[in-house]
């Protein structure tokens, strides 16, 4: 039976929800904030959107800025880390010949985006691959040092992968790539909530994160992180009353009382801010819940899942521990039709866990989300066991 936290989430008891990591789950508590937001707004939309929405889209900054290592100048409100990762790819003046470094565990949204980018100026994407398994944070920043050239403009990376789930060792390369003055850009779909985070000291320009996953704020919250010194050259996608034709320098200041950086993002025509207003909540939420230890918990139980799936397919993992995500492992499985074994989980086991290949190795993602119990992990274990013929541990099978 799931844990009793499984109370304060609205997820389906029909479901045994195993993929947090996809699109994340909202606490109850926190979802009823956000619809209070919602019934505000309704209620005199003038008010809410039109006299007040400047103050009210600064108080989540505040709350959400100290838990980034940050400031509230330093972030703005997008709806997912992809819209963040976008405004940043399609405002670099990239020219023909510039390079755009970045790895082979990319989101596939996000190489769409550098593919678009690249169509319409002329740059090229550099791929490295990173050895694997990822045992050593020498041999990743080596790998990627080794794909700097003198026409590396951008280096683009994923803090945690999501088709591999590993927390890549980020840090050495930034600092060398701010060395050579490359723009660092990184996704962060995955961190807020996740893992500790402290933008400053990172030294990262650009940092794009979603809310909606490990912070378990509702869907269409999200930051995009500037330094602010590279502020001033990126340019919203959508131009409206946030837009201002002066100066974007450090401490200028934008059409709506802002700075330029927060004022040309925020404000992109009429849409519901609720999401985002709702982000203190799910820190409240969070703190009221001691989550830090609850993720302690889901991160044993999680590894331990991985090592007895392991066990029992005598698949090497693609990491050592210290570069798996936290509460999320990606777990090699033996060659399948992976939508077969996706399909056969949700009818038969009524499991709900992504199943897919990556450079042709099959992988199931296992999230443990602080709704989950280890007898969810069980029934894991033991239905792939079932559609994938793995032997049971002799212990087991004697029992």
């Amino acid at each position: 039976m799931p844990s009793n936290l499984a109370r304060h989430f609205l997820l389906s008891e029909d479901v045994v929800f195993l993929n947090h990591g996809s699109f994340g789950a909202c606490p109850r508590p926190v979802f009823e904030t956000y619809q209070a937001f919602q019934r505000e707004l309704e209620a005199q939309p003038v008010a809410f959107l039109g006299r007040e929405l400047t103050a009210r889209m600064r108080t989540p900054r505040e709350a959400f800025a100290p838990y980034l290592g940050t400031s509230p100048e330093n972030i703005a409100a997008v709806v997912n880390a992809t819209t963040g990762l976008n405004i940043v790819a399609q405002s670099l003046d990239l020219k023909p010949g510039d390079e755009i470094l970045t790895t082979d565990h990319e989101y596939s949204a996000l190489e769409k985006t550098w593919a678009y980018v690249v169509r319409r100026t002329g740059a090229r994407v550099v791929t490295v691959e990173v050895p694997m398994p990822l045992v050593s944070e020498a041999a990743f920043t080596e790998a990627l040092l080794a794909g700097m050239t003198e026409r590396t403009r951008v280096l683009f990376l994923s803090h945690i992968t999501s088709p591999t789930a590993l927390v890549f060792p980020i840090e050495r390369a930034i600092a060398a790539a701010r060395r050579r003055n490359i723009i660092t850009v990184i996704d962060g779909a995955h961190a807020p909530g996740h893992i500790p985070l402290d933008l400053d000291a990172l030294g990262v320009d650009y940092y794009s994160g979603n809310c909606h996953k490990w912070l378990m704020a509702p869907k269409g919250s999200a930051f995009l992180y500037a330094r602010p010194q590279m502020q001033g050259i990126l340019n919203p996608l959508v131009v409206s009353h946030g837009w201002t034709n002066q100066s974007k320098e450090p401490g200028a200041m934008g059409a709506l009382g802002n700075s330029p950086f927060i004022d040309e993002i925020e404000m992109q025509g009429t849409r519901d801010p609720s999401a985002w207003l709702a982000v203190p909540a799910a820190l409240a939420f969070r703190k009221e819940h001691d989550w830090d230890a609850v993720a302690r918990s889901c991160t044993a139980l999680a590894q331990e899942t991985a090592a007895r799936l392991t066990e029992r397919t005598g698949l090497a993992p693609l990491s050592s521990p210290e570069f798996s995500a936290p509460q999320m492992v990606a777990m090699p499985i033996p060659d399948c039709d992976p939508l077969a074994i996706h399909d056969a989980l949700i009818e038969r086991y009524a499991i709900e866990i992504p199943v897919f290949k990556w450079k042709g190795q099959a992988l199931a993602r296992v999230s443990v989300q602080g709704y989950n119990s280890p007898e969810q992990m069980d029934l894991l274990v033991d239905a792939l066991s079932d559609l994938l013929d793995l032997a049971r541990p002799l212990s087991q099978a004697m029992s």
